[in-house]
């Protein structure tokens, strides 16, 4: 390792989450560089630009409400918290990639920005549906994570009880809209190109989330409206009309494709004929409903001929053959599903029979329930309805699983688990931010033992209190883990001692690591530092800042806040460094005789932390001092991250390894 004498300081790693505004004026720099100028935004300039585009008429369509602007400086203030692992809650947290967080949602999306950006293919939520009781998310745009704090009993609570939303507040719409707007705002982020987001609402504010909805993901983007039947006897709690729905709203990114749902029983029993292809069932091939005349598509109105011995069918005449025209029930003229051309090329999904008294043909085409290998799917309707929905339903489930917790309406498993199904293939993201008793863990878990998949969950929890805690149970997040792990000891029990036949590109994940929001390991600078004419009190403050680190910080809790801060995923691998990394290192180091510390071969104090997902690593060391000997089996190159603490850096040790590899500090 070459030596020189340069002071040369390194970058700092961030304090905070990654600055969603920040990010946005880039964006903008990128289609419009003439418009942003020393990271600030010239609107002069982008109204130029854009010309005609501008809407600056003083009425125009629109869509605010009360508070809007606070809740965007929410939205634009990066956290300065963190998350840290608790192992004890966990299940095989060394192995899973399955993830809980405990902590304020909107913290929390803020911390998973930079990581998650653009990886999740499903969100699915159910947020609170503002019946005007309890109000668990009073956002603070000053100090959010300090509210959160408070209301989580880890810091003086005293004035901070949970915040009541009647509708007499005067802003009853516009504080839901508040707490909904910048945790969307994130989670558009976080959905990948092909991604799709499903919110669970019900009449109270489906109206307003709708304009929200469309707002932040795009009216184009909105897909559907669904109608979920859970409770056909209906809710005598409402005026004039027993409530038996709930409403879902879907919004999909352009590249979403659907797989539909599986076929449900009665659907199967209507593939009742079979040949050497197998299973199928006849569909008629006359159009039936929107455009189904020949007025309408005269192209699709011609004669196919039918042998009346065979039951074949042609668009040529047979010799012991009968004309088949595409007629309406009522005499009128109307047309075939195909073209000419179409029909001609696919004649052998093509038979005919004989309907009705009159004995007269109609021809239908060949539907099998195989297709390119896979069984046939359905397009799900606008309505749904059925056990699989029903709150009673899922109720009866949570109380098998968990009779010692008193929940009320959980939702149904096999819900979610349909829209998983529905949405996702194997090795994919799927999330939840307002988690609750945790049904996506549950059905993420469940269809992945069914279909052989790798789906991988991430639920946040606010640790919420239990109207009457009790010893076990404290808060929603305490039911929400504790469901997981009987969920996850319940499988493990029923596969005890047999062979998953499942084809999986690696074992069944069958853990879940739980991650808890709270304070930086950093230390916070004060706004306003002491005055420097104050020379021992500018003294005491500098030498307190000296270390950047709080006191009583734990290692594995500060790696995994430089990586999170990094853009690590939270499934990230931390190991100590080994010399076989480097194998010119190993083999130097063996020449000369240098003895590792440890078996494993790990060197002292030196970590290698690993996203497995993104295909990056980088190393951190955490020691007091820094001795470039000590990193020498390293071998690091020009493109290694390699992270210390400043106070471990002379200036001679932070010019080497600045021109050897990327070098930051905490």
């Amino acid at each position: 390792m070459r030596k020189v004498k340069k002071s040369r300081r390194p970058e700092r790693v961030s304090r905070e989450s990654a600055d969603v505004l920040a990010e946005r004026i880039a964006e903008l720099e990128r289609a419009f560089p003439e418009a942003v100028s020393e990271g600030k935004v010239d609107f002069d300039k982008l109204r130029t630009t854009l010309g005609d585009e501008v809407d600056g008429r003083a009425e125009r369509y629109s869509f605010s409400w009360a508070g809007k602007r606070d809740c965007i400086r929410l939205l634009q203030t990066p956290s300065r918290a963190t998350l840290v692992p608790a192992r004890e809650e966990s299940v095989d947290f060394d192995t899973t990639q399955n993830l809980f967080i405990e902590g304020d949602n909107l913290e929390v999306l803020k911390l998973l920005y930079k990581s998650y950006f653009g990886r999740v293919k499903m969100i699915y939520i159910d947020p609170p549906y503002n019946t005007g009781k309890d109000f668990i998310y009073p956002d603070n745009f000053a100090d959010p994570l300090d509210t959160y704090l408070k209301l989580t009993g880890q810091k003086d609570s005293e004035g901070n009880v949970l915040t009541s939303n009647p509708e007499t507040s005067g802003r009853y719409h516009s504080a839901w809209l508040s707490m909904m707007y910048p945790r969307l705002f994130i989670a558009r982020q976080l959905l990948s190109e092909d991604g799709v987001i499903f919110i669970s609402i019900d009449d109270n504010e489906v109206h307003n989330l709708r304009m929200l909805a469309n707002e932040v993901f795009g009216e184009e983007s909105f897909v559907a409206d669904i109608v979920a039947v859970n409770n056909l006897k209906g809710r005598n709690d409402k005026k004039y009309i027993a409530t038996a729905h709930e409403r879902l709203l879907m919004y999909a990114r352009q590249s979403f494709e659907e797989r539909g749902l599986e076929l449900p029983d009665e659907r199967l029993a209507e593939f009742d004929q079979e040949d050497s292809v197998g299973k199928y069932r006849l569909l008629g091939l006359r159009k039936r409903g929107g455009a189904d005349t020949r007025v309408e598509r005269p192209k699709l109105f011609f004669p196919i001929y039918v042998n009346t011995s065979t039951k074949q069918v042609s668009l040529k005449p047979f010799s012991n053959g009968a004309k088949v025209l595409p007629m309406l029930s009522d005499g009128r003229e109307g047309c075939w599903r195909w073209g000419a051309d179409k029909v001609l090329k696919n004649l052998h999904l093509l038979v005919a029979d004989q309907v009705g008294s009159t004995g007269r043909y109609d021809v239908f085409v060949k539907n099998y329930l195989q297709e390119d290998g896979e069984q046939r799917r359905m397009k799900p309707k606008s309505v749904w309805f059925g056990s699989d929905v029903s709150t009673d339903g899922a109720t009866k489930a949570f109380h098998q699983l968990m009779p010692d917790v008193d929940f009320s309406n959980p939702k149904p498993v096999a819900f979610v688990k349909d829209l998983l199904d529905y949405a996702t293939d194997d090795d994919e993201i799927v999330m939840d931010f307002f988690a609750g008793a945790c049904p996506l863990a549950e059905a993420t878990l469940e269809l992945n033992r069914a279909d052989g998949g790798n789906r991988r969950f991430v639920v946040v929890q606010l640790p919420e209190p239990l109207p009457e805690p009790g010893k076990k149970f404290r808060t929603i997040a305490d039911i929400g883990k504790e469901r997981i792990r009987r969920v996850i000891a319940k499988m493990k029990k029923e596969q005890k001692g047999k062979l998953d036949l499942k084809e999986r590109a690696t074992p069944e994940d069958l853990g879940f690591r739980v991650f808890k929001l709270t304070t930086s390991n950093y230390r916070q600078f004060e706004e306003k530092p002491a005055d420097k004419t104050d020379l021992k009190k500018y003294a005491r403050q500098m030498a307190m800042f000296r270390d950047a680190l709080v006191e009583g910080w734990k290692p594995e809790n500060v790696i995994y806040e430089v990586a999170i801060k990094e853009g690590f995923g939270l499934n990230c691998r931390i190991e100590e460094a080994n010399r076989q990394d480097a194998k010119d290192a190993k083999s130097e180091s063996q020449h000369k005789g240098t003895k590792s510390t440890k078996k494993t071969g790990g060197i002292p104090g030196v970590y290698r932390v690993t996203d497995p997902d993104k295909e990056q690593s980088l190393y951190i060391c955490l020691d007091d001092e820094i001795r470039l000997e000590s990193l020498r089996f390293l071998n690091l190159k020009k493109d290694d991250l390699l992270i210390c603490r400043d106070k471990a850096l002379d200036d001679e040790a932070a010019a080497n390894l600045t021109l050897q590899c990327r070098l930051k500090t905490i």
